[in-house]
Protein backbone atom coordinates (compact mmCIF):
# COMPACT_ATOMS: atom_id res chain seq x y z
CA UNK A 1 0.00 0.00 0.00
CA UNK A 2 3.22 2.20 0.11
CA UNK A 3 3.27 2.30 -3.27
CA UNK A 4 1.56 5.40 -5.39
CA UNK A 5 0.07 3.40 -8.46
CA UNK A 6 -1.44 6.72 -10.26
CA UNK A 7 -0.62 9.76 -9.61
CA UNK A 8 -2.68 12.80 -11.29
CA UNK A 9 -1.49 16.25 -11.48
CA UNK A 10 -3.14 19.80 -12.15
CA UNK A 11 -5.41 18.04 -14.87
CA UNK A 12 -7.75 19.65 -17.38
CA UNK A 13 -9.85 18.59 -20.00
CA UNK A 14 -11.47 21.42 -22.19
CA UNK A 15 -14.27 20.73 -24.99
CA UNK A 16 -15.53 23.21 -27.46
CA UNK A 17 -19.26 23.67 -27.41
CA UNK A 18 -20.36 24.83 -30.97
CA UNK A 19 -23.62 25.29 -32.46
CA UNK A 20 -24.94 22.36 -33.90
CA UNK A 21 -26.29 21.68 -37.06
CA UNK A 22 -29.74 19.96 -38.05
CA UNK A 23 -29.19 16.20 -39.08
CA UNK A 24 -31.79 17.24 -41.39
CA UNK A 25 -29.48 19.87 -43.33
CA UNK A 26 -27.68 17.50 -45.27
CA UNK A 27 -24.57 16.41 -47.15
CA UNK A 28 -24.62 19.78 -49.09
CA UNK A 29 -24.34 21.78 -46.32
CA UNK A 30 -22.07 19.59 -44.23
CA UNK A 31 -19.81 20.11 -47.34
CA UNK A 32 -20.08 23.55 -47.55
CA UNK A 33 -18.98 24.05 -44.07
CA UNK A 34 -16.04 22.05 -44.46
CA UNK A 35 -14.90 23.90 -47.65
CA UNK A 36 -15.87 27.83 -46.30
CA UNK A 37 -14.25 26.87 -42.61
CA UNK A 38 -11.12 28.64 -43.70
CA UNK A 39 -12.16 31.70 -44.85
CA UNK A 40 -14.73 32.61 -42.31
CA UNK A 41 -11.89 32.85 -39.88
CA UNK A 42 -10.51 35.63 -42.09
CA UNK A 43 -14.33 37.39 -43.23
CA UNK A 44 -17.53 38.02 -42.25
CA UNK A 45 -20.54 37.37 -42.88
CA UNK A 46 -21.03 40.06 -45.71
CA UNK A 47 -17.48 39.31 -46.69
CA UNK A 48 -15.65 42.16 -44.28
CA UNK A 49 -12.46 41.51 -42.39
CA UNK A 50 -13.25 40.52 -38.48
CA UNK A 51 -10.18 41.39 -37.08
CA UNK A 52 -11.69 41.09 -33.25
CA UNK A 53 -14.19 38.85 -33.56
CA UNK A 54 -14.60 35.82 -30.75
CA UNK A 55 -15.03 32.56 -31.62
CA UNK A 56 -18.28 30.70 -31.76
CA UNK A 57 -17.33 28.16 -29.99
CA UNK A 58 -18.02 27.91 -26.53
CA UNK A 59 -15.45 26.91 -23.91
CA UNK A 60 -16.86 23.75 -21.16
CA UNK A 61 -14.40 22.76 -18.60
CA UNK A 62 -15.15 18.82 -18.00
CA UNK A 63 -12.39 18.67 -15.72
CA UNK A 64 -10.64 21.65 -13.85
CA UNK A 65 -6.91 21.30 -11.77
CA UNK A 66 -7.53 18.08 -10.50
CA UNK A 67 -4.74 16.18 -8.43
CA UNK A 68 -4.49 13.42 -6.61
CA UNK A 69 -2.61 9.87 -6.19
CA UNK A 70 -3.96 6.40 -5.34
CA UNK A 71 -1.75 3.85 -3.55
CA UNK A 72 -1.58 0.50 -5.04
CA UNK A 73 -4.38 -2.18 -3.70
CA UNK A 74 -6.79 0.80 -2.76
CA UNK A 75 -10.05 0.71 -4.20
CA UNK A 76 -11.39 4.57 -4.65
CA UNK A 77 -15.11 4.98 -4.76
CA UNK A 78 -15.54 8.34 -7.25
CA UNK A 79 -19.04 10.28 -6.70
CA UNK A 80 -20.65 12.89 -8.14
CA UNK A 81 -23.35 14.49 -9.83
CA UNK A 82 -24.17 13.80 -13.62
CA UNK A 83 -21.64 15.61 -15.66
CA UNK A 84 -19.43 16.00 -12.36
CA UNK A 85 -16.53 14.74 -14.63
CA UNK A 86 -16.10 11.40 -13.28
CA UNK A 87 -16.51 9.82 -16.72
CA UNK A 88 -14.34 12.61 -18.58
CA UNK A 89 -11.61 11.23 -15.69
CA UNK A 90 -11.51 7.94 -16.40
CA UNK A 91 -11.24 8.10 -20.11
CA UNK A 92 -8.35 10.03 -19.57
CA UNK A 93 -6.90 7.82 -17.15
CA UNK A 94 -8.23 4.84 -19.63
CA UNK A 95 -6.13 6.70 -22.76
CA UNK A 96 -9.17 7.25 -24.58
CA UNK A 97 -8.96 10.73 -24.66
CA UNK A 98 -6.15 13.17 -24.15
CA UNK A 99 -5.96 15.97 -21.61
CA UNK A 100 -5.84 19.66 -22.03
CA UNK A 101 -3.35 20.16 -19.67
CA UNK A 102 -2.31 18.23 -16.60
CA UNK A 103 0.09 15.13 -15.62
CA UNK A 104 -0.67 11.40 -15.31
CA UNK A 105 1.39 8.51 -14.58
CA UNK A 106 0.35 5.12 -14.34
CA UNK A 107 2.33 2.01 -13.22
CA UNK A 108 1.06 -1.18 -14.66
CA UNK A 109 -1.29 -2.33 -16.88
CA UNK A 110 -4.96 -0.76 -17.03
CA UNK A 111 -7.98 -2.62 -17.57
CA UNK A 112 -11.06 -0.04 -18.29
CA UNK A 113 -15.04 -1.07 -18.25
CA UNK A 114 -16.94 2.65 -19.10
CA UNK A 115 -19.30 1.53 -21.25
CA UNK A 116 -20.84 -0.24 -23.34
CA UNK A 117 -18.96 -0.50 -26.53
CA UNK A 118 -15.99 0.30 -25.50
CA UNK A 119 -12.78 -2.16 -26.01
CA UNK A 120 -14.71 -4.83 -27.87
CA UNK A 121 -14.90 -5.28 -32.08
CA UNK A 122 -17.83 -5.69 -33.05
CA UNK A 123 -16.79 -7.91 -35.86
CA UNK A 124 -14.92 -10.00 -33.46
CA UNK A 125 -16.68 -13.04 -31.45
CA UNK A 126 -16.70 -13.11 -27.77
CA UNK A 127 -14.01 -15.70 -27.95
CA UNK A 128 -11.55 -13.65 -29.99
CA UNK A 129 -12.67 -10.63 -28.31
CA UNK A 130 -11.10 -11.94 -25.03
CA UNK A 131 -7.67 -12.97 -26.74
CA UNK A 132 -7.86 -9.56 -28.18
CA UNK A 133 -8.35 -7.80 -24.86
CA UNK A 134 -5.49 -10.04 -23.85
CA UNK A 135 -3.22 -9.12 -25.89
CA UNK A 136 -3.81 -5.25 -25.58
CA UNK A 137 -3.41 -5.64 -21.77
CA UNK A 138 0.40 -7.25 -23.00
CA UNK A 139 -0.08 -10.62 -21.57
CA UNK A 140 0.96 -13.81 -23.61
CA UNK A 141 -1.76 -16.74 -25.39
CA UNK A 142 -0.19 -18.54 -22.92
CA UNK A 143 -1.40 -16.26 -20.20
CA UNK A 144 -4.84 -15.57 -21.48
CA UNK A 145 -5.69 -19.36 -21.95
CA UNK A 146 -4.92 -20.08 -18.77
CA UNK A 147 -7.60 -17.82 -17.58
CA UNK A 148 -10.09 -18.41 -20.45
CA UNK A 149 -12.43 -20.81 -18.73
CA UNK A 150 -12.78 -18.98 -15.63
CA UNK A 151 -13.70 -15.65 -18.12
CA UNK A 152 -16.28 -17.69 -19.94
CA UNK A 153 -17.71 -19.47 -16.36
CA UNK A 154 -18.15 -15.96 -15.01
CA UNK A 155 -19.64 -14.33 -17.77
CA UNK A 156 -22.32 -17.22 -18.44
CA UNK A 157 -22.82 -16.65 -22.22
CA UNK A 158 -20.67 -20.22 -23.04
CA UNK A 159 -24.06 -20.51 -26.07
CA UNK A 160 -22.85 -17.34 -27.41
CA UNK A 161 -19.21 -17.17 -27.42
CA UNK A 162 -18.45 -17.71 -30.82
CA UNK A 163 -21.22 -15.23 -32.05
CA UNK A 164 -19.82 -12.12 -33.00
CA UNK A 165 -20.44 -9.38 -30.12
CA UNK A 166 -22.31 -7.35 -32.37
CA UNK A 167 -25.27 -9.36 -31.90
CA UNK A 168 -24.82 -9.59 -28.11
CA UNK A 169 -27.85 -8.11 -25.76
CA UNK A 170 -26.47 -5.00 -24.05
CA UNK A 171 -26.52 -7.36 -20.40
CA UNK A 172 -24.56 -10.16 -22.54
CA UNK A 173 -22.20 -7.43 -23.90
CA UNK A 174 -21.11 -6.16 -20.38
CA UNK A 175 -21.49 -9.49 -18.71
CA UNK A 176 -18.32 -10.76 -20.93
CA UNK A 177 -16.60 -7.45 -21.01
CA UNK A 178 -16.89 -7.28 -17.09
CA UNK A 179 -16.03 -11.12 -17.12
CA UNK A 180 -12.81 -10.01 -19.28
CA UNK A 181 -11.83 -7.01 -17.57
CA UNK A 182 -11.43 -8.49 -13.92
CA UNK A 183 -9.82 -11.62 -14.90
CA UNK A 184 -6.96 -10.78 -16.84
CA UNK A 185 -5.16 -10.05 -14.07
CA UNK A 186 -4.89 -5.88 -14.88
CA UNK A 187 -2.94 -3.82 -11.83
CA UNK A 188 -5.53 -1.38 -12.22
CA UNK A 189 -9.05 -1.81 -12.53
CA UNK A 190 -11.42 0.71 -14.05
CA UNK A 191 -15.00 0.06 -13.82
CA UNK A 192 -17.96 2.83 -14.54
CA UNK A 193 -21.48 2.98 -13.87
CA UNK A 194 -22.16 0.30 -16.44
CA UNK A 195 -22.98 -2.48 -14.01
CA UNK A 196 -26.16 -1.30 -13.49
CA UNK A 197 -26.93 -2.41 -17.14
CA UNK A 198 -26.76 -5.83 -16.25
CA UNK A 199 -29.22 -7.51 -14.01
CA UNK A 200 -29.53 -7.61 -10.25
CA UNK A 201 -28.02 -11.27 -9.76
CA UNK A 202 -24.91 -10.20 -12.17
CA UNK A 203 -24.25 -6.88 -10.01
CA UNK A 204 -23.63 -9.09 -6.80
CA UNK A 205 -21.02 -11.32 -8.77
CA UNK A 206 -19.28 -8.43 -9.80
CA UNK A 207 -19.40 -6.53 -6.33
CA UNK A 208 -18.11 -9.61 -4.67
CA UNK A 209 -15.17 -9.95 -7.75
CA UNK A 210 -14.23 -6.63 -7.31
CA UNK A 211 -13.88 -7.82 -2.58
CA UNK A 212 -11.90 -10.39 -4.33
CA UNK A 213 -9.60 -8.49 -6.62
CA UNK A 214 -8.76 -5.61 -4.42
CA UNK A 215 -8.77 -7.52 -1.11
CA UNK A 216 -7.25 -10.55 -1.79
CA UNK A 217 -5.31 -10.01 -4.93
CA UNK A 218 -4.23 -6.29 -3.52
CA UNK A 219 -5.03 -5.24 -7.06
CA UNK A 220 -6.22 -1.27 -7.45
CA UNK A 221 -9.55 -0.26 -8.05
CA UNK A 222 -11.38 3.01 -9.25
CA UNK A 223 -15.35 2.49 -9.21
CA UNK A 224 -17.73 5.31 -10.28
CA UNK A 225 -21.06 4.34 -8.61
CA UNK A 226 -24.30 6.25 -7.80
CA UNK A 227 -24.89 3.36 -5.08
CA UNK A 228 -23.62 5.10 -1.96
CA UNK A 229 -23.48 0.97 -0.16
CA UNK A 230 -21.40 -0.61 -2.61
CA UNK A 231 -19.13 2.44 -2.73
CA UNK A 232 -19.72 2.25 1.05
CA UNK A 233 -18.52 -1.36 1.51
CA UNK A 234 -15.98 -2.03 -1.15
CA UNK A 235 -14.18 1.83 -1.08
CA UNK A 236 -11.04 2.94 1.26
CA UNK A 237 -11.50 6.40 -0.31
CA UNK A 238 -13.67 8.24 -1.51
CA UNK A 239 -13.42 11.24 -4.48
CA UNK A 240 -16.27 13.79 -4.78
CA UNK A 241 -16.33 15.44 -8.00
CA UNK A 242 -18.29 18.58 -8.65
CA UNK A 243 -18.45 20.79 -11.61
CA UNK A 244 -15.03 19.70 -12.82
CA UNK A 245 -13.43 19.79 -9.54
CA UNK A 246 -12.04 17.47 -6.96
CA UNK A 247 -14.08 18.47 -4.05
CA UNK A 248 -12.32 15.88 -1.52
CA UNK A 249 -10.75 12.74 -1.26
CA UNK A 250 -10.92 10.86 2.36
CA UNK A 251 -10.89 7.68 3.72
CA UNK A 252 -14.16 9.70 6.19
CA UNK A 253 -16.33 7.76 3.59
CA UNK A 254 -19.49 8.42 5.86
CA UNK A 255 -19.15 11.92 6.08
CA UNK A 256 -18.63 12.25 2.25
CA UNK A 257 -21.54 10.22 1.36
CA UNK A 258 -23.71 12.29 3.87
CA UNK A 259 -22.56 15.78 1.96
CA UNK A 260 -23.50 13.61 -1.57
CA UNK A 261 -27.11 12.85 -0.77
CA UNK A 262 -29.74 15.31 -1.64
CA UNK A 263 -31.04 17.00 1.20
CA UNK A 264 -34.64 15.74 1.26
CA UNK A 265 -33.20 12.69 2.14
CA UNK A 266 -30.99 14.01 5.71
CA UNK A 267 -32.64 16.89 6.50
CA UNK A 268 -34.96 14.93 9.21
CA UNK A 269 -35.81 16.35 12.71
CA UNK A 270 -34.19 13.86 15.07
CA UNK A 271 -34.96 16.17 18.23
CA UNK A 272 -37.66 17.04 20.18
CA UNK A 273 -37.80 19.74 22.85
CA UNK A 274 -41.11 20.72 24.64
CA UNK A 275 -40.49 24.26 24.28
CA UNK A 276 -44.39 24.71 25.20
CA UNK A 277 -44.74 22.93 27.88
CA UNK A 278 -47.00 20.42 26.65
CA UNK A 279 -48.31 17.22 27.97
CA UNK A 280 -48.05 18.46 31.23
CA UNK A 281 -48.94 15.96 34.06
CA UNK A 282 -47.75 14.72 37.44
CA UNK A 283 -45.94 11.08 36.51
CA UNK A 284 -43.52 12.14 33.83
CA UNK A 285 -43.39 15.63 31.58
CA UNK A 286 -40.88 15.18 28.75
CA UNK A 287 -38.75 17.85 28.05
CA UNK A 288 -36.40 16.21 25.44
CA UNK A 289 -36.59 13.39 22.81
CA UNK A 290 -34.15 12.91 20.44
CA UNK A 291 -31.90 10.26 18.69
CA UNK A 292 -28.13 10.19 20.04
CA UNK A 293 -24.87 8.18 20.75
CA UNK A 294 -24.56 6.39 23.70
CA UNK A 295 -22.98 9.26 25.33
CA UNK A 296 -26.14 10.90 25.02
CA UNK A 297 -24.63 13.18 21.57
CA UNK A 298 -27.21 14.14 18.97
CA UNK A 299 -27.07 11.72 15.83
CA UNK A 300 -26.20 12.71 12.72
CA UNK A 301 -28.24 11.40 9.97
CA UNK A 302 -28.21 9.27 8.02
CA UNK A 303 -26.98 6.19 9.74
CA UNK A 304 -26.27 2.92 9.09
CA UNK A 305 -27.86 -0.01 9.40
CA UNK A 306 -24.86 -1.28 11.93
CA UNK A 307 -24.49 1.78 13.51
CA UNK A 308 -25.26 2.11 16.91
CA UNK A 309 -27.99 4.49 17.77
CA UNK A 310 -30.50 5.34 20.65
CA UNK A 311 -33.72 6.47 21.84
CA UNK A 312 -33.56 9.67 24.58
CA UNK A 313 -36.21 10.73 26.69
CA UNK A 314 -35.93 13.30 29.27
CA UNK A 315 -38.22 14.15 31.65
CA UNK A 316 -39.99 15.51 35.09
CA UNK A 317 -41.36 13.12 37.57
CA UNK A 318 -43.24 14.96 40.20
CA UNK A 319 -45.32 12.00 41.66
CA UNK A 320 -44.51 8.17 41.20
CA UNK A 321 -46.46 5.96 39.53
CA UNK A 322 -45.68 1.81 39.20
CA UNK A 323 -47.86 1.78 36.22
CA UNK A 324 -46.16 4.24 34.33
CA UNK A 325 -44.79 3.18 30.65
CA UNK A 326 -42.54 5.20 28.85
CA UNK A 327 -40.95 4.46 25.49
CA UNK A 328 -41.37 5.00 21.49
CA UNK A 329 -43.48 3.74 18.98
CA UNK A 330 -41.66 3.06 15.42
CA UNK A 331 -43.35 3.75 12.17
CA UNK A 332 -41.75 2.70 8.69
CA UNK A 333 -42.07 5.59 5.61
CA UNK A 334 -45.32 4.32 4.72
CA UNK A 335 -46.72 4.74 8.06
CA UNK A 336 -47.26 1.41 9.02
CA UNK A 337 -46.51 -0.05 12.63
CA UNK A 338 -43.51 -2.10 13.24
CA UNK A 339 -43.18 -1.70 17.09
CA UNK A 340 -43.45 -0.63 19.99
CA UNK A 341 -40.68 -0.68 23.27
CA UNK A 342 -41.07 0.67 26.43
CA UNK A 343 -39.34 0.75 29.68
CA UNK A 344 -41.05 -1.71 31.13
CA UNK A 345 -40.53 -4.79 28.91
CA UNK A 346 -38.24 -6.94 30.64
CA UNK A 347 -39.41 -8.36 34.05
CA UNK A 348 -40.01 -5.71 37.00
CA UNK A 349 -36.73 -6.03 38.74
CA UNK A 350 -34.68 -5.04 35.33
CA UNK A 351 -37.03 -2.04 34.85
CA UNK A 352 -35.06 1.51 35.06
CA UNK A 353 -35.92 3.03 38.30
CA UNK A 354 -37.89 6.27 37.85
CA UNK A 355 -37.64 8.70 40.76
CA UNK A 356 -39.15 12.38 41.69
CA UNK A 357 -37.20 15.05 39.80
CA UNK A 358 -35.64 14.75 36.16
CA UNK A 359 -34.83 11.45 34.91
CA UNK A 360 -33.13 10.10 31.57
CA UNK A 361 -34.04 7.00 29.52
CA UNK A 362 -32.29 6.07 26.52
CA UNK A 363 -32.88 2.35 24.51
CA UNK A 364 -30.86 1.36 21.62
CA UNK A 365 -32.86 0.91 18.72
CA UNK A 366 -31.88 -3.27 17.29
CA UNK A 367 -28.68 -2.93 14.96
CA UNK A 368 -29.03 -5.09 11.54
CA UNK A 369 -32.74 -5.03 12.23
CA UNK A 370 -34.38 -2.15 10.15
CA UNK A 371 -33.97 -2.19 6.61
CA UNK A 372 -33.06 0.81 4.46
CA UNK A 373 -35.13 4.18 4.41
CA UNK A 374 -36.67 7.02 6.76
CA UNK A 375 -38.48 5.92 9.99
CA UNK A 376 -40.85 8.01 11.63
CA UNK A 377 -40.32 7.55 15.83
CA UNK A 378 -43.28 8.64 18.42
CA UNK A 379 -43.11 9.10 22.25
CA UNK A 380 -45.19 7.00 24.07
CA UNK A 381 -46.31 7.81 28.13
CA UNK A 382 -49.07 6.15 29.51
CA UNK A 383 -50.36 4.61 32.83
CA UNK A 384 -50.81 0.79 31.67
CA UNK A 385 -54.33 0.53 31.00
CA UNK A 386 -55.90 4.11 32.75
CA UNK A 387 -54.39 7.00 30.85
CA UNK A 388 -52.60 8.64 27.76
CA UNK A 389 -50.30 11.58 27.96
CA UNK A 390 -48.90 10.61 24.61
CA UNK A 391 -49.99 8.41 22.48
CA UNK A 392 -48.25 7.33 19.06
CA UNK A 393 -50.46 7.62 16.23
CA UNK A 394 -52.73 10.09 17.96
CA UNK A 395 -51.07 13.05 19.40
CA UNK A 396 -47.92 12.28 20.36
CA UNK A 397 -43.91 14.13 19.90
CA UNK A 398 -42.40 12.66 16.58
CA UNK A 399 -38.58 12.38 15.82
CA UNK A 400 -37.47 10.65 12.26
CA UNK A 401 -34.52 7.97 11.70
CA UNK A 402 -32.93 7.21 8.23
CA UNK A 403 -30.89 4.14 7.73
CA UNK A 404 -28.79 4.24 4.45
CA UNK A 405 -25.87 1.29 4.32
CA UNK A 406 -24.50 -1.03 6.67
CA UNK A 407 -27.14 -3.66 5.83
CA UNK A 408 -24.92 -6.68 5.22
CA UNK A 409 -21.05 -8.00 5.36
CA UNK A 410 -22.01 -9.64 1.98
CA UNK A 411 -21.48 -8.46 -1.40
CA UNK A 412 -25.11 -10.24 -2.26
CA UNK A 413 -26.92 -7.61 -0.21
CA UNK A 414 -25.40 -3.85 -0.29
CA UNK A 415 -28.75 -2.40 -1.50
CA UNK A 416 -31.72 -1.86 0.03
CA UNK A 417 -32.98 -6.12 0.79
CA UNK A 418 -36.34 -7.03 -0.23
CA UNK A 419 -39.03 -6.84 2.77
CA UNK A 420 -39.80 -4.43 5.64
CA UNK A 421 -37.04 -5.47 7.70
CA UNK A 422 -33.89 -6.51 7.22
CA UNK A 423 -32.22 -8.41 10.29
CA UNK A 424 -28.62 -10.13 9.84
CA UNK A 425 -29.31 -13.73 11.07
CA UNK A 426 -26.84 -16.20 12.77
CA UNK A 427 -26.51 -19.55 10.30
CA UNK A 428 -24.54 -22.39 10.84
CA UNK A 429 -24.75 -25.38 8.92
CA UNK A 430 -24.70 -29.33 11.09
CA UNK A 431 -24.33 -32.58 9.74
CA UNK A 432 -25.24 -35.28 11.65
CA UNK A 433 -24.17 -38.96 11.05
CA UNK A 434 -27.51 -41.05 12.04
CA UNK A 435 -31.21 -40.08 11.00
CA UNK A 436 -34.24 -41.77 12.46
CA UNK A 437 -36.65 -43.50 10.48
CA UNK A 438 -39.60 -45.92 10.76
CA UNK A 439 -38.09 -46.52 14.53
CA UNK A 440 -34.68 -47.89 12.78
CA UNK A 441 -31.09 -45.76 12.47
CA UNK A 442 -30.48 -45.55 9.08
CA UNK A 443 -26.79 -44.52 7.69
CA UNK A 444 -27.01 -40.24 6.28
CA UNK A 445 -25.48 -40.97 2.63
CA UNK A 446 -22.41 -38.39 2.59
Amino acid sequence: MSDTIIHVENLSKKYLIGKKRDKSDGLRHVIHDITTAPFRKLFGKNGQHEINSKPSDEEFWALKDVSFEVKQGEVVGIIGRNGAGKSTLLKILSRITEPTSGKIRIKGRVASLLEVGTGFHQELTGRENIFLNGAILGMSKVEIKRKFDEIVAFSGIEKFLDTPVKRYSSGMYVRLAFAVAAHLEPEILIIDEVLAVGDAEFQKKCLGKMQDVSQRQGRTVLFVSHNMNAVESLCNRIAHFGQGKLLTITDDLRSVITAYLPPSVISCGIEWQNSDNEYSNPWFQPSRFYLGDEKGNVAKMPVRNDQPVYVWIEGKVEKEEIALNIGYALYDESGSLLYWSAHTDLHEDSWPRLTFGRNILKSQIPQRFLNQGKYRIELLIALYQREWMSEPGANAPAIELVIQGGLSDSPYWMERRPGVLAPVCDWTSEKKDKVIQNGQNRENAH
